[in-house]
């Protein structure tokens, strides 16, 4: 059965197949003089019509709901495309994430009419949004790992004084930080992020004031999925200055929360193998090098980021 719909649709998007591809000119050329030969004309348009990708954009309507555990497969499998190889306990995470489902939504497709052709998993989930409180779970594994992992790549590519302020941040019980996950399908419209924030932001004000879990946080602590073209930084000591107009957010609204970090830095993830949920990240035929970029957000800037959400990703 799924779970409960939160009473509002998030959004709808074109998804084109991410192995499509467009002809080039010169390959168009090609098809064209092929197509002179009138002896092999009929056998060039069958060999044509097997051959041919076509590039077809699908609509599809999205809607939220509240995690549950019909969801624990498709949210803990979005987590490990996160974390990759990083010792994380997703397992873990992906419990707690579904225990305190008074926040957080999973995205999934509109249902459709029993006539339609179309087959839909209800179960079946295109990104979520969570936060899980590392202050308030300190002493549960997964919220360990992830305060170490994030502190080992921090002193093997930040300076000794960025590695001592995040270590004082994450220590601080007095401000709690918030490890904000927001996960999706790479072919899943960035639009959808707008409704997904606003709602996990009345929730964690809701929260707050009834006193439950997640409640207030002081810092928003995100790992976002971004890629940078290989070759423009061969130093492993200067991923943490990696300039922000070389870098490509998988998650674009990401880009928001960069700019408003009071820290922030990048370590590579080339050598885990990332499968970028079976989408191949290449730029106009450049390859791309993929990384993890951390952010520490102060909770106050996030007026200003939803702000910018609803300028750039309203429809």
């Amino acid at each position: 059965m799924a779970s409960r719909p939160k009473r509002r649709a998030v959004g709808s998007g074109a998804s084109r197949p991410l192995d499509s591809r467009v002809p080039r000119p010169e390959e168009e050329a090609e098809d064209e003089v092929e197509d002179e030969d009138e002896d092999g004309e009929d056998s060039d348009e069958d060999e044509d019509e097997d051959d041919e990708v076509v590039d077809e954009e699908v609509n599809v309507e999205f809607e939220a709901y509240s995690i549950s555990q019909n969801d624990y497969d498709g949210v803990k499998k979005l987590l490990q495309q996160l974390f990759l190889k990083a010792p994380v306990n997703t397992a873990e995470l992906t419990d707690l994430l579904i225990q305190q489902n008074h926040i957080g939504s999973v995205i999934k497709q509109t249902e459709v009419s029993e006539d339609s052709d179309d087959d839909v998993d209800e179960d079946e989930i295109f990104g979520f949004i969570s936060l899980l409180n590392l202050t308030e779970r300190k002493g549960t594994q997964c919220a360990e790992q992830i305060k170490e992992l994030i502190l080992s790549f921090c002193e093997k590519n930040c300076e000794q004084h960025v590695v001592e302020q995040l270590d004082k941040l994450l220590s601080d019980t007095s401000r709690p930080v918030g490890f904000l996950l927001s996960e999706r399908f790479i072919n899943v419209p960035a639009q959808i992020a707008l409704p997904l924030h606003q709602q996990l932001q009345k929730e964690l004000a809701e929260a707050h004031k009834t006193n439950k879990p997640c409640g207030k946080c002081y810092f928003y602590l995100l790992i976002s999925k971004t890629f940078v073209e290989a070759g423009k930084n061969n130093s492993k000591r200067k991923w943490s200055n990696q300039k922000k107009d070389e870098l490509m957010f998988a998650n674009a609204e990401e880009e928001f929360f960069y700019e408003k970090a009071i820290l922030k830095f990048n370590y590579s993830v080339q050598e885990d193998s990332d499968t970028c949920l079976g989408g191949r990240w290449s730029f106009d035929d450049v390859p791309m090098k993929p990384l993890r970029t951390v952010m520490l957000v102060p909770c106050d800037k996030m007026n200003e980021i939803m702000d910018k959400l609803k300028e750039y990703l309203s429809v």
